[in-house]
This record gives structure tokens, C-alpha cells and sequence, in this order.
């Protein structure tokens, strides 16, 4: 068989690895910075062999020592991390692979395309959960659908059984940092361990687990995936560990981060990581993942889902099944020369015999959505509409829509007074975008003119539509007819108190088609205080 070199070999997703690979009959160098701990770890494991190798050091000099036919680097972390291993790795012409989930580090490794491609090696960067694994199940959930508008990945890991210190590392290093992924028909960002869910991971033989919670982090999948779905969807990826405590004091910390008191926490790893070994004794074995596709097929809103629950802390195996696959495939000259990451190289069937050996139940299920939210207010009303206005309010899970709004400002102090804490645009003419996100029938609409935002809520009761700016609440009737529709405010409450319509705004709001465009007109006035805001434009749908 093959000789493998495998960095960080005796760490917790390498030692997986290296156990992995001997089973497959190949020889195994175990290599690590220190030689007690790659000694112990080989000890008793056939076909494995201990190597001090730092990856930082001369990694030609070993390479060139050893000559191994493939080097697969499990060390971790890879954030902020160079290229020199595969570049050692192109030098001596022996292909490389690894296990990062380092947004910048994957998506980058095609800069060494040119240089793998000469040497006649292939270069495989994200063999690992993430983004060869989610790419494989995403890539199945998408099969037979025209479009894909979103994909909602959460992975929550067990507390007793954790990646080690370089998993606490990464984190550490994206907590609170700004996160590039694609919302509203258009590149944006969120803020790392920001955002925090509660996900139930169920199972229809009603396995379940309950409570997680998951926040934003910074992996490969929100670049690469819309590149790789019809639609080219917005992707969010939320991971979180199973105490609360831990994504709560994450949570907390991201806030000095993101506002600039601090650069990151990595600089806090010394003392975070034994307070985090306190909490080891704490919690349980079982991790679950789930990835959450909605799209069309032949006029049809479909979810789409897979879920994996495993036991007994089998969930720190998952992520070196694709290594090991796609080593045997580089052995084996099924991947040619080239540098790639590993999000569309492994189809789903390739780990469904490894996943069927582990402890742990993985299913795939779907079914039908329901109407957007304005169609099922209006019922066939709906169908009235123009086109321009049944396609902006035909939303998703996520779309987004652009293109040109002008703001007014009343000019009284409190009015002015009243927009500002309202969030409303400065006067002005303004790009135009407007963000539509769905979740359970409640919609957000987050406006964004020319970089100044405001969002508000909306959902359905009582046959109207309901729009919430923070804790007021306005309920709308919708007039319509083929030329558009009116919103005309019938009821208003302030923190779940209703108030009496004599005091409400006067709200003046209607949308129609011109020019093959969407238009609308907005105005907001109050009693004994005059015109507030008032704001027009057109958009388009971004598709």
C-alpha cells in the first residue's frame, strides 16, 4: 500500500485519521512537534510510525527525507495560516491534502492551481465536515430543483466530545469578526458567534435533540455553495457547542470584537482554553448537523433536509470521512492534477458506508411549503396583482430586490426627532436595496438606502397583514385590484397594548407597476406633529 505523512497525526481529528488509514492497510507516518505524544499514539497501531515534524519547519527537508506519496496536514488551526506546506508538498512533487475549514485558506488554495497543474500533484484543500461533506448533501438535496433560494446548515457538537485546541482556536479567531456570505440576492456579511438560534435536530423514529443552540460561524460553505446551487442561494452556516454557557460567554465576547474595543480573542486562547477544560466532565456525548435546503421544482416550494444525530461521541469522526475517501482517490489517480477544494469532489453515496458503521441515525426528508406570506393574506386576490408586484412579494426563505429610493424628511424638530429613532433614511436620492428574509411565515425586510438600514417584521393575523418596528404594531388591511395594491392601517399597539386609532399615524402606502417596474410610495404623518417620513422608488427583483 501507500506511505501517508499526516500532520498532526495524534491530535483529535488526525489520530482519527491516522486510525482510519492503517485500517486501510496504508503505512502511516505520524508526524507532530512532539515526539512523546506521536511515540505513545503509534504504540500498539499497525502501520503507523512517529515523525517530529513542525509545519512551520523544513518541510521539504522531511519530504524529501521520507518521500511519502501523499501529505495530509490534520494539524489545525488554518486560520490566518500560508500555503508554505502545500507549496513544499508542489516542490517535491507529492500531492497534499487537508482537513481545513478556514474560510480564506480553502477558498484560496486555487491560487495554486498553476504551480500544482506543472508539477502534475493534485492539491485538495476542505476535506473535512465542511465544505466536502455539506457540499455533497447540499449538491443531493438540490437534485431535480430549478432554484435553490436558501441553505440553513447548523451543526452542534457535544460537549464531552470536542476537536481540542485547535477547534478553540478557530473560533476564537472569527468571534465577533465580520463574516462574507450571501443574503438578499447579493453579497453581505454577519458577525461571527452573532445571530444565535435555538435548533431542534429531530428524526422520524423520533430521536431528537433539543434546545441546541448555534450562532454564525466562518467556514467555506458561504462562498462556495451558491457558486455550486442553481439560483446561487444565500448559505448560513451556525455551529455552537452543547452548554449553553459556552455560547452564551462567546456571545457575549463577540460584542468587544465587533465593536472594535478588541482585534479578536485569539490572543485570549492561554487562559480561555483551561477555563473551557473546567467544563470538559459537563454535558454529554451526542452531536447532531443539519442542512436545510428550500427551493422550486416545476412551480413547487420544497424543504429539503438532512439531519444526523450521533451517539457516544462518534460525531468527531464525521469530519475525517472525506479524507480518507479522497486520499484513496488521489492514490489512486482518480483526481487529477490541479489545486480545488473539496466541496464538489465526494458525492453523498461515497459516505453513506462509512456513516452506516458509526453510532449515529442520518436521514434525508422533505416536504411542501406553504404560500408566501402576501398570498396567503390575500388568497386569490394574490393572483390579481401585477406581475411586478407578485414577483417582489413572492418570497422565500430568502430574495432580495434594487434599485433607486427617495427620502423626505417632515421638517418639524420632533419629526425629524421621531424618523431618527425610527431609523429612517436622511433625506436624499439613494441605491436602493431591499433584503427579504423569511422564517415560519414572519418576514424581514431590511432597507437599505445607499448604506443607511431599516428593518421592520411582518407577519400574518386575523386575515391582515401585521408589520412590527420594535415594539409598535400595525395591522393592514390590502385593498388590491390588477393596478397594485393599498395598505390601509386598521389596528396599532405599542408592547402588546392596543392603542386607539384616533392617535395612530397616518399611513399613506400603496405599490403599483409602471414600466415594467415595481414602484411604491410610502408616507407617514402623526397627529399634532405632521409628516414624519415619507419615501418612493422602484425595484427589481435580483436574481
Amino acid at each position: 500500500m501507500s506511505l501517508i505523512l499526516v500532520i498532526g497525526g495524534y491530535g483529535g481529528f488526525g489520530a482519527r485519521l491516522c486510525r482510519r488509514l492503517c485500517g486501510d492497510g496504508h503505512e502511516v507516518i505520524v508526524a507532530g512537534r512532539s515526539e512523546a505524544k506521536a511515540g505513545r499514539f503509534c504504540t500498539g497501531l499497525a502501520g503507523a510510525r512517529p515523525l517530529v515534524m513542525d509545519r512551520g519547519g523544513d518541510v521539504g527537508a522531511v519530504l524529501e527525507r521520507e518521500r511519502p506519496d501523499l501529505v495530509i496536514d490534520a494539524a489545525g488551526p488554518f486560520q490566518r495560516s500560508g500555503y508554505a506546506v502545500p507549496r513544499a508538498c508542489i516542490a517535491a512533487a507529492v500531492p497534499y491534502l487537508d482537513l481545513a475549514d478556514a474560510t480564506d485558506f480553502v477558498v484560496g488554495i486555487d491560487a495554486l492551481d498553476a504551480e500544482s497543474r506543472a508539477a502534475g500533484v493534485a492539491v485538495v484543500s476542505g476535506a473535512s465536515s465542511v465544505p466536502a461533506l455539506t457540499g455533497a448533501v447540499a449538491r443531493r438535496l438540490a437534485e431535480g430543483m430549478d432554484r435553490v433560494f436558501s441553505v440553513d446548515i447548523a451543526l452542534s457538537a457535544a460537549n464531552r466530545a470536542t476537536g481540542g485546541a485547535s477547534v478553540v482556536a478557530a473560533i476564537l479567531s472569527y468571534v465577533g469578526r465580520p463574516v462574507r456570505l450571501r443574503r438578499g440576492g447579493r453579497w453581505s456579511h454577519a458577525w461571527g458567534w452573532q445571530e444565535m438560534r435555538r435548533r431542534d435536530f429531530h428524526l422520524t423514529d423520533g430521536t431528537a435533540l433539543l434546545g441546541r443552540r448555534v450562532a454564525i460561524a466562518d467556514v467555506p460553505d458561504h462562498l462556495l455553495l451558491p457558486g455550486l446551487l442553481p439560483g446561487r442561494p444565500a448559505v448560513t452556516f451556525r455551529a455552537g457547542t452543547e452548554l449553553r454557557l459556552h455560547m452564551l460567554a462567546l456571545w457575549l465576547a463577540s460584542w468587544p470584537v465587533r465593536w472594535g474595543w478588541m482585534k479578536s480573542l485569539s490572543g485570549a486562547l492561554p487562559w480561555l482554553l483551561p477555563l473551557y477544560g473546567l467544563t470538559s466532565f459537563v454535558g454529554g456525548e451526542r452531536s447532531a448537523m443539519s442542512v436545510v435546503l428550500a427551493g422550486e421544482a416545476g412551480g413547487r416550494r420544497l424543504e429539503r433536509r438532512w439531519t444526523v444525530i450521533a451517539e457516544r461521541g462518534e460525531g468527531l469522526e464525521v469530519p475525517t470521512l472525506a479524507a480518507q475517501l479522497l486520499a484513496s482517490d488521489i492514490l489512486a489517480g482518480r483526481q487529477p492534477a490541479g489545486a480545488r477544494t473539496a466541496a464538489a469532489l465526494l458525492d453523498f453515496d461515497r459516505f453513506e458506508p462509512a456513516l452506516s458503521r458509526l453510532a449515529l441515525r442520518h436521514e434525508f426528508a422533505g416536504r411542501e411549503l406553504p404560500p408566501p406570506l402576501y398570498a396567503r393574506v390575500m388568497g386569490a386576490a394574490f393572483d390579481r396583482l401585477p406581475p411586478a408586484g407578485r414577483a417582489l412579494h413572492d418570497v422565500c426563505r430568502d430574495s432580495g430586490a434594487e434599485g433607486e429610493g427617495r427620502v423626505e424628511r417632515g421638517r418639524g424638530l420632533l419629526a425629524r426627532a421621531l424618523a431618527a429613532a425610527m431609523r429612517f433614511p436622511p433625506e436624499g436620492d439613494w441605491p436602493l436595496h431591499v433584503a427579504f428574509s423569511e422564517d415560519r411565515g414572519v418576514e424581514r425586510w431590511t432597507r437599505d438606502f445607499g448604506g443607511h438600514r431599516f428593518a421592520s417584521e411582518l407577519s400574518a393575523k386575523g386575515g391582515r397583514i401585521v408589520e412590527r418596528f420594535g415594539p409598535l404594531r400595525f395591522a393592514f388591511d390590502l385593498p388590491s385590484g390588477p393596478e397594485g395594491l393599498e395598505m390601509r392601517l386598521r389596528r396599532w399597539s405599542a408592547f402588546g397594548l392596543p392603542l386607539p386609532l384616533l392617535l395612530a399615524p397616518r399611513i399613506a402606502a400603496r405599490e403599483w407597476q409602471e414600466d415594467d417596474r415595481f414602484r411604491f410610495e410610502v408616507a407617514a404623518a402623526l397627529p399634532l406633529v405632521g409628516p414624519i417620513v415619507r419615501y418612493s422608488g422602484w425595484l427589481e427583483p435580483v436574481r
